[in-house]
């Protein structure tokens, strides 16, 4: 077996920095639309300084979900749930305003959504990463191996 590159090494050992990276940039920028739309900042619900009036139907949860859920992710705080709530969001999205009108997100205008659920899908798996509140407030409910970095050798079986 040979010696790891050191470009794999230098990877592997800021993977998780960049993970955090990548979802607070993904939650600030899921926020940023949410606050877009329930308060009118940031050019407003599409572009025009508007509000979604609050309690329509899908507009204002669409925001809200955007709003809550970008922050959470941002910060790192229930980080698995809020980002599973994130993406099916951006897919219900995709799938009931955008894939009507023709299959491709290029053509639909659906990129941001399709994106931003894949995003956030990747975070559900990966988790948050090491700068995050589930990071600072959970981790002494890691295993005590885990904890100190101990990896232990797979059996041979």
């Amino acid at each position: 077996m040979s010696a790891p590159s050191p470009v794999t090494e230098f990877t592997e050992r800021i993977k998780p920095h960049t993970l955090s990276l990548f979802r607070i940039v993904t939650g600030l920028l899921f926020a940023c639309h949410g606050a877009s739309s329930l308060f009118g900042i940031l050019g407003g619900a599409m572009g025009k300084g508007l509000t979604v009036p609050a309690g329509s139907w899908p507009g204002w949860y669409a925001a809200v979900i955007q709003f809550v859920g970008g922050l959470l992710v941002m910060l790192g705080l229930g980080t698995r749930a809020a980002a599973l709530i994130s993406s099916g969001s951006m897919a219900y999205a995709y799938f009931s305003v955008h894939a009507g009108e023709s299959l491709w997100p290029l053509q639909n205008g659906g990129e941001l959504s399709v994106l931003f659920c894949w995003a956030f899908l990747l975070l559900v798996f990966t988790g948050p990463g090491t700068w995050s509140l589930d990071h600072l407030f959970f981790r002494s409910r890691q295993p005590a191996d885990a904890a100190a970095g101990v990896q232990r050798e797979p059996s041979a079986a």
